[in-house]
């Protein structure tokens, strides 16, 4: 057994083995759609791209297949997830590049690598000639990476055990796993089956509301995701206001914590509706909603209800990092997008499916740098910070103000990047900002009419490690380039 210090990179290996045999699974499913709807270049690649996946999974679980899955540790579960999810990003591309749907192999992954951390940045200029098998799998990715590939695995594979743990806390950073069970496998299985039944119920509702089946399925995916692929080049505009109202109502849903819907399910009504992050998040859709209904209703040529609903959906799609668009907001007065690049950085609520900062890291922010007055004033005084009614710890809000201190780093450097490599800086900022917060549309040249096709191929690579540096919370990601983390 290796010392405790070490890294056993066979048993990583093996890991990576099986998630590639399970990813290789889901892009079969693909084919359904692309056999139903007669689509033979589509359907072979995907046949094609099962095969290569599966076959190199097996390889490399096969040459791994003797190493102990329980002693995954603290550096075994940080470098398992970072790179299962940029090699599922690579082997999760194949179906595109080699259907020739998107003939470049970086656009390729710029497209897979979106899906996976829900982010709905897109190369896709014409979306609809895309054949639906491919379709389906652009969703699919994006439904995957949801509340994530591993935890699923968690989920549905025994022979992890106790080494799960590991593997939870750094795909899930934030998410406390013993919240609803004290077995890691439990709560997985927990997550999993309220996120695919709200996405059956979901999915129901859209069809009965007067989308055709295939479109319900794809939106069902992406919304609970909050990922925002859509199969229309309009996304969700085209469609008729009850389904935009049932879409935004997901979303919402889709941004709470997980483990408060379990809650309410058990009936724990007291936990869902007194939780302060979940009030947070509920106040600042409403608030803002409030006053950019009212602006777009007085300055712009829109009756209230259509003020209302695109107001209160672009505010949804934005805060849950979701990214469907159901207007131009570019066409709003500019003090309202700039509002809406702020709302950008906001992000749901830690433990749900959405990106971006997370609701309650604003929160003790703001309780602290509130409290530090009063602590100003009397400095004898032990006044702690407190959510649900209990004293946060220091090193908790520590954590915070250091995550908040990169991410704005990440933000300023990342923008500074993409200017020199050619973006005006107001495209810049916000290529960053999206992708960072997985959000997906930006403002500029990315906006929501737009897409990121005229990216420079490098560009799109630096773009997509930022989208799995915002998946994955930026610390997951960044302690592998410590010197410390590799020392022994």
């Amino acid at each position: 057994m290796p010392k405790q210090a070490d890294i056993n990179f066979r048993l990583i290996v093996k890991f990576i083995g099986i998630l590639l045999m399970i990813l290789s699974g889901f892009i079969l499913l693909s084919a359904v759609w692309s056999i139903y709807y007669e689509e033979p270049i589509a359907t072979r690649a995907i046949f094609l791209s099962c095969g290569i996946t599966l076959l190199s999974g097996f390889i490399l679980f096969i040459l791994t297949r003797r190493y102990d899955h329980r002693n995954i540790g603290k550096k075994e579960g940080y470098i398992i997830v970072t790179f299962t999810w940029i090699g599922i990003s690579i082997f999760g591309s194949l179906p595109f590049y080699l259907s020739g749907a998107i003939p470049s192999y970086t656009d390729a992954f710029f497209e897979t690598i979106s899906g996976f951390t829900t982010t709905g940045a897109t190369i896709l200029e014409d979306i609809e000639v895309v054949s639906k098998g491919l379709l389906f799998w652009r969703s699919l990715t994006q439904w995957l990476g949801g509340v994530g590939i591993i935890v699923l695995t968690l989920a549905i594979l025994p022979i992890l055990g106790v080494g799960g743990m590991q593997l939870f806390i750094a795909e899930a950073p934030g998410t406390t796993p013993n919240r609803l069970h004290p077995r890691i496998k439990e709560t997985a299985k927990r997550l999993w089956g309220i996120y695919f039944s709200l996405t059956i119920i979901l999915l129901i509702l859209l069809n009965i509301s007067g989308m055709n089946f295939f479109e319900s399925f794809c939106h069902a995916l992406t919304t609970m995701s909050t990922g925002g692929f859509s199969p229309k080049n309009d996304s969700i505009a085209g469609y008729s206001s009850i389904i935009q109202y049932v879409i935004i109502l997901f979303m919402i849903i889709a941004g709470i914590n997980f483990a408060l819907h379990y809650f309410l399910i058990k009936g724990k009504f007291d936990k869902f509706f007194r939780n302060d992050e979940l009030r947070f998040y509920l106040i600042i859709i409403a608030s803002f909603t409030l006053i950019f209904t009212v602006t777009v209703f007085f300055l712009h040529d829109t009756n209230l209800e259509e003020s209302f609903r695109h107001s209160l959906f672009q505010i949804v799609t934005i805060v849950t990092t979701t990214g469907y668009i159901s207007t131009d907001y570019l066409l709003w007065k500019e003090f309202l997008w700039f509002a809406l690049f702020l709302l950008m950085f906001a992000g749901g609520c830690i433990g749900s499916t959405s990106g971006g900062i997370k609701m309650i890291r604003h929160l003790v922010l703001l309780k602290n740098t509130s409290l530090e007055f009063k602590r100003l004033i009397h400095p004898m005084a032990v006044i702690p910070v407190r959510i649900n009614a209990k004293p946060i710890p220091k090193e908790i809000i520590q954590n915070f103000l250091a995550f908040f201190l990169i991410y704005v780093l990440v933000f300023a450097a990342g923008s500074a990047i993409m200017t020199v490599m050619g973006l005006d800086f107001i495209s810049a900022v916000g290529s960053v900002a999206a992708t960072i917060g997985n959000v997906g549309p930006g403002i500029g040249s990315v906006g929501p009419v737009d897409n990121y096709a005229h990216i420079p191929v490098a560009g799109k690579w630096f773009l997509s490690f930022l989208m799995l540096l915002g998946r994955l919370e930026l610390f997951t990601v960044l302690l592998l380039f410590s010197r410390a983390f590799w020392r022994n």
